[in-house]
Order: structure tokens, then sequence, then C-alpha cells
């Protein structure tokens, strides 16, 4: 028999058993205009299997997340809400954890699909991360080759020197850093933005990992975007503070924040433990993708289901970086108050 898919919106226990307060779901009659914010989580138990994705059930799940959250009756109409055949988009991944821990090439491949349906030419979409090694070792290059759209990384590509982050703690820079390439410079204040966002990019769809971060709290979507598109920014990563001030500073540069169109979390799989390295035993399978134009609220939501899953592990919460957080809200990139945002949860079911 053809297989049967029925979705059905819930109201409550999607963090693998867990629950929100009532106050952060839509009651019945409620309109996304009461709300700053909407995230659409979509669940589907059988996603994944010994920690390797589906893409057909991904590819499902993407696709119902985005009809929910645009409202739009079609996949190719949902994209067109966020992009336009004119634009060039660059689907920002966090590929240095590799395939399984980082954003999975099935959530990638999820929307390259839904862009091209959209009508964009596959030379109009760029995967992208700051290194190109990581993007081939997670297995990019044959998914751009499939697809026939563009690879490319930040460290490759250069910096503009017309667009920075300027900051008043200086860092030691090393080569491939914009100013020690160029004059010599042993340390620098300036953080230089990837030409990928100042000469090509017009749309910038993030799609990061649930994984934790030691300082930043989760390698979630400010922390992916800001610290993959400038230079010069280990000054900043192992200190909770200076980290908590540039992420969100570097977020809302224009040259990044004007361009941020969709934000994604890659919930297939969390890991609570591990940060860049591969743990799988530090890991749970969650089987959801979350949808949203608010990277603050995808964030918030991400370290409190880390420090749910480490609490489920017998291990100690370490929390998120809440100066961070705080700073993004009050840049306006989002809003970390949950009662504010409009919560859809959609679970799938399949049966034979």
């Amino acid at each position: 028999m053809a297989r049967v898919l029925r979705i059905t919106l819930i109201l409550c226990g999607f963090f693998c058993g867990a629950s929100l307060s009532k106050a952060q779901f839509s009651p019945p009659g409620d309109t996304p205009q009461t709300f700053k914010s909407q995230v659409v989580i979509v669940r589907n138990n059988r996603a994944v299997t010994a920690y390797a994705a589906h893409p057909d059930i991904v590819k499902e799940m993407f696709d119902a997340g985005l009809l929910k959250l645009s409202g739009k009756p079609d996949v190719g109409a949902a994209w067109r809400c966020y992009v336009s055949t004119n634009d060039t988009v660059g689907v920002k991944v966090y590929s240095g954890p590799g395939p399984n821990s980082g954003t999975r090439p099935a959530v990638v491949a999820a929307a390259v699909e839904g862009l091209l349906a959209a009508g964009l030419p596959p030379n109009k979409i760029i995967i992208w991360d700051k290194r190109m090694v990581d993007l081939r070792l997670a297995g990019y290059d044959a998914l751009a080759q499939k697809y026939g759209v563009r690879l490319e990384a930040a460290f490759s590509e250069g910096y503009d020197p017309a667009v920075f982050y300027d900051n008043s703690v200086p860092g030691s820079l090393v080569a491939g850093d914009l100013d020690f390439d160029q004059s010599g410079a042993k340390t620098g204040r300036k953080s230089y933005v990837t030409k990928i966002l100042t000469k090509q990019v017009t749309k910038i769809v993030i799609i990061s990992p649930l994984l934790n971060h030691n300082v930043a709290g989760v390698c979630g979507n400010i922390f992916n975007l800001a610290f993959s598109s400038v230079d010069n920014t280990r000054r900043f990563e192992s200190d909770p503070s200076l980290l908590a001030t540039a992420a969100p500073e570097i977020f809302a540069l224009p040259a990044l924040s004007d361009h941020v169109c969709l934000c994604v979390t890659d919930a297939l799989i969390g890991q609570y433990q591990g940060e860049d390295l591969s743990l799988l035993h530090y890991s749970t399978e969650a089987n959801q993708l979350w949808l949203s134009k608010d990277p603050v609220a995808l964030d918030t939501l991400a370290v409190r289901e880390l420090d749910r899953e480490r609490e489920a592990a017998n291990m100690r919460a370490f929390g998120p970086n809440p100066d961070l957080l705080f700073n993004a809200a009050l840049l306006e990139l989002g809003t970390t108050d949950l009662s504010k945002v409009r919560i859809d949860v959609l679970k799938q079911n399949t049966s034979q």
C-alpha cells in the first residue's frame, strides 16, 4: 500500500517528551499578529535511524514546516515568500563537526530542492561555511555536484576591506586574516566580512545544528552566521563576555542581518556535549526541524533543549550564555521571551 502521511497539529510536549508553558503556544482563535515571532517545529520519529537521517522523510518535514510558516499552498510559492528568482541565496551551514553532528546534508538537500522548485537557477544557490575542508569532509561537495549548485568558503573567497566589524579588543592575526595578508600586521581590531556576503549573496538561509557550544551555549543561528562571516574572531571565542558582545554585533551588521530571510535549526539530533567534535554518545535523536524568521527565538529554544538533554543524562546543565541572547534581543535580532512566540508543532506519523 502507498504510504499515507498524516500531519496533525499538537500544542504540547514536543521536546522529546518535555513540555513548555501554555503561554508559549497559540490558543485557538489567536492570530500570528498577536506574537512577535513564529516558530514551526516538525517532528517525525522516523526521521533518524541509528543517527543517520532519512532524506525523503527530512524533505517531507522541511516542506511541511515551510508551508506552515509561510501559509502558502505549495513549496515553490512558500519559498518565494522569502526569496525571489533574481536573488543569489547563500545557504549557511555549520560543517566543522562533520555530517553527523554539524548541519546534516539531508536538511540542506531539502532546502536546495525547495529553492530549485521556486525557480532559482542552480548557479544562484551557494552552500557555504568558513572553511572548504570542513565542507568537503561533511559531504557538501557531493551534494553541490548532485544539484549543480555552488560550494564556497569564506576563508578561500577572501574578505572585503570596505566592510568590517571594529572592536577595541585587539586580536592576534594569522594567515588568512585580511590585515595579516595585506600588511603583515600582527594584531588587529577589525574583523572583515567575507566577500561571499558583500559581493555575491542577496539572501541568507541559516541552517544550524542543535549542538552545544561551551562558550556561546549553542552553535546556533547567531553564532553560526556571525563567526563564520568574518575573520579575526579568535580574540572573542574563549571569553564569554567578549563573545556575548561580539556575536550579536557582528550578526547585526547590515551585510549579514539585512539579508537573513529564514533560519532553520537542524534538531534531527541534539548533541549536548562535545562542541566541534562529533560525540554521538552524548547525543539524542530528537527527530525535529525548527523553522522561523527569528534566530534568537530558535537559539533560546535550543539552549533549553540541550540543558534538558543533559539533565536527562544526569549531567550538569550548562545553561545558555544569557548575555549573548540578551544582547541579540537588545539589538532587535529577535526575542528571548517565548511567551511572545507563536509555536506551531506539526507531528508527522507515517503508516504503510
